[in-house]
């Protein structure tokens, strides 16, 4: 009997400063009192300028902004008041990206997003990561200061360089590890990689043997499921095939960390930082695989560029099998790995970036309406959620009063008209929309009429007595 801890420890060599050594480039805020409160001035333990950063008075949504130049590997933040001053941030939250454009809340593992700041100007409070981020943009975001004072900030973060090794695919693509040998069997295995993708489906991983051994790691519906077999030729192909599912939303672009680790039958699956510990089917102690492994489709023997099931979409990073570097082989073009269709060895950015609204806050966003050459207006959008109840757009309509609301209501889409004087109109559509995938919402004025079209299905309308069109804002997510 084996027992697996794919716990996560970092060394006492990745705790290095590194933002000391920055140029003034690397630091932006979203506004500063004057020049001597600049960004470039929040260095920890330095007195440059006005001894730190403070924004503006009149700014409501406050934030200092690193860029580490490249992406590192941080495992702790810290903070300090402006030098000799009352003022200093008591609590904030802590923001990363690789792009700068497309943020992610950092959240400690118990679910809270808050970090304790200062309680004076000099004092420096260092923050752990409870495990560590591999990004290259910070931003803090005040949430409290001084009330006697004002927002002062000095910041460093801690960690080390991150060396990436990564793929880019199509998702008519794929990378195959050959063997050097008709079949590979193991009694342990070690897999591990990172990927990003807006892609609710497609492979990651794929071999499988003669005997009817097979492994089979993909994204299906936002989830990673996992089938694993060893020696059951009789599962190989019936419905029979259960698969062991960590994770939702993991196609939300952002980086998300798979580790797989299996010793004979015992086998842990890992996605960020949950994990499934499992027994596979089959009878057998060894996977073993015929020819090769394939990463990001299963290929059809014979026939090149054809694959069995969608492919996936997107990047993944530092990918090992066994100790083995799949994707560094593949950039140097050793025989081991042969590559089907394009994969390329830079991540490419997505053009369209999704915004996240949390429940618990006030969050919203609002866009200014733009006049339609025809009259009226046209809106069109993606979400997703689990949740049944939910405001997504409102808009005030000329002539004044009228407003038009668009909400989740017991799973279902409600589109509600108020008219002064006369009773509210309302239609609905979609079913389940809370089912955590994405869905299309189209919604415009034309002959009279507001209509709601979801997905692929029928348009749902609301009769106008007048042509009404869109004024001041649009607000979505509340």
């Amino acid at each position: 009997m084996a027992s697996l801890c794919p716990c996560v420890s970092f060394t006492d060599s990745c705790n290095g400063p590194l933002l000391s050594a920055l140029p003034h480039s690397s630091f932006q805020s979203s506004t500063q009192s004057s020049a001597s409160y600049a960004a470039h001035n929040a260095k920890l333990n330095r007195r440059d300028g006005a001894g730190g950063w403070s924004p503006m008075v009149t700014d409501q949504e406050p934030w200092l902004q690193v860029d580490l130049r490249e992406q590192m590997e941080v495992t702790a933040v810290a903070t300090q008041g402006r030098y000799d001053s009352w003022d200093w941030v008591s609590s904030y939250q802590l923001l990363y990206s690789d792009t700068g454009r497309a943020w992610k809340q950092y959240r400690h593992e118990d679910g809270v997003g808050r970090f304790v700041g200062n309680v004076n100007s000099e004092a420096v409070v260092q923050n752990k990561l409870s495990h560590p981020v591999r990004t290259r943009f910070l931003r803090f975001i005040p949430l409290q200061w001084n009330p006697s004072g004002w927002m002062g900030l000095r910041v460093e973060a801690y960690g080390c360089s991150y060396k990436s090794y990564v793929a880019d695919f199509d998702g008519r693509s794929s990378l195959l590890y050959r063997f050097n040998q008709k079949s590979m069997s193991t009694v342990k295995d070690v897999i591990s990689l990172r990927f990003k993708s807006n892609q609710a489906e497609g492979v990651l991983l794929h071999g499988e043997g003669q005997r009817g051994d097979y492994i089979t790691l993909e994204l299906h519906r936002g989830r990673l499921d996992l089938y694993l077999n060893l020696d059951d030729s009789r599962l190989r192909f019936s419905s029979g095939r259960v698969a062991v599912t960590v994770g939702s939303l993991l196609d939300d672009q952002q980086w998300h960390s798979v580790h797989i680790e299996r010793f004979n039958k015992q086998v842990n699956l890992t996605v960020d930082s949950h994990t499934q510990h499992f027994q596979p089917k089959g009878e057998g102690h060894s996977l073993e695989v015929d020819y090769e492994l394939s990463f990001g489709g299963i290929p059809l023997p014979g026939k090149p560029g054809t694959f069995l099931r969608k492919n996936f979409l997107g990047c993944m990073e530092n990918l090992y099998y066994n100790g083995i570097n799949v994707i560094d082989l593949a950039k140097r073009r050793k025989p081991q790995i042969h590559s089907v269709g394009n994969v390329t060895f830079s991540c490419s950015q997505p053009q369209l970036v999704a915004c996240t609204f949390l429940s618990s806050s006030s969050s919203f966003l609002s866009l200014p309406s733009a006049a339609s050459a025809s009259g009226g207006f046209s809106v069109r959008f993606q979400f997703r959620t689990w949740n049944p109840d939910g405001l997504l757009l409102s808009v005030q309509l000329n002539p004044e009063p009228h407003r038009l609301e668009l909400q989740i209501s017991n799973s279902r889409l409600l589109l509600t008209l108020h008219s002064p004087g006369r009773p509210k109109s309302q239609v609905s559509a979609g079913h389940r929309v809370n089912d955590g995938l994405w869905h299309s919402v189209s919604l415009n004025t034309r002959n009279l009429q507001v209509a709601l079209t979801v997905d692929s299905e029928p348009s749902s309308t609301i009769e106008l007595w007048e042509q009404l069109e869109s004024r001041g804002h649009f607000y979505f997510g509340g």
